[in-house]
């Protein structure tokens, strides 16, 4: 059974790789997506790929966290990069200059997802759901260490973007206490960094039960 990570009616932790030597990466990975909490896993490798052999060591990489994956029955994306998500059989996620969902659709199996940056902008976000994207990600919500000098979303904004009619992902700055200002929104997904991927191999899977319990309070619709 194919699983997905939208069929919930409270968020769902999406984790992003950061730029760790592979294998502290392979643990961290390992210490989470062991924990069963983790429903979507982005590979972002951007100091890999600036290296003069970065394309076949990132390959070589996204094979191993892959396959790690599918042992947990964790869904796969790969940031920015159609054509290697199609070498890997998993999905994609596309900033605005990464190419086209119509594109990403051909290439890829009916089941593999594709998310769109969208930024605060509704436009963007209705675009995303009219072309055909599974989701539409939204931030930063708040400033955070990976992207610093991205602009912050409003409320408003996130408001209206949960209204679109495509499941939405919150992204910048988020921690298991800070989620809480958003606990009354319609958030599919929350796109997890720093506040996981930056601590020690040892604490990651009470950081995962800490998320988990901030979603058990999320207010869903009656």
């Amino acid at each position: 059974m194919i699983y997905s990570p939208f069929s919930s009616v409270i968020p769902k932790l999406y984790l992003l790789t950061n730029d760790d030597e592979f294998e502290l990466l392979y643990q961290k990975l390992e210490a989470a997506l062991s924990t069963g909490l983790i429903a979507l896993l982005q590979i972002r490798r951007k100091q890999v790929l600036s290296l003069p052999d970065g394309a076949l060591k990132l390959f070589d990489e996204a094979q191993k966290i892959v396959e790690l994956a599918k042992i947990y029955n964790v869904p796969v994306v790969i940031n920015d990069d159609v054509k290697l998500a199609e070498r890997l059989g998993v999905g994609v996620h596309l900033g605005q200059t990464d190419g086209s969902i119509g594109d990403a659709l051909q290439s890829l199996l009916p089941h593999q997802i594709i998310g769109r940056t969208c930024h605060g902008d509704i436009a963007l976000i209705k675009e995303a759901k009219n072309d055909g994207a599974s989701y539409a990600a939204m931030g930063a919500v708040f400033t955070s260490t990976t992207k610093p000098d991205a602009n912050i979303v409003s409320r408003q904004q996130l408001e209206e973007g949960c209204q679109q009619g495509i499941p939405i992902c919150v992204i910048g700055g988020l921690t298991a206490e800070n989620i809480s200002a958003l606990v009354d929104l319609p958030i599919a997904l929350v796109a997890v960094v720093g506040d996981i991927m930056d601590l020690p191999v040892a604490d990651i899977a009470q950081r995962c039960c800490e998320w988990q319990q901030a979603f058990s309070k999320w207010k869903t619709p009656t």
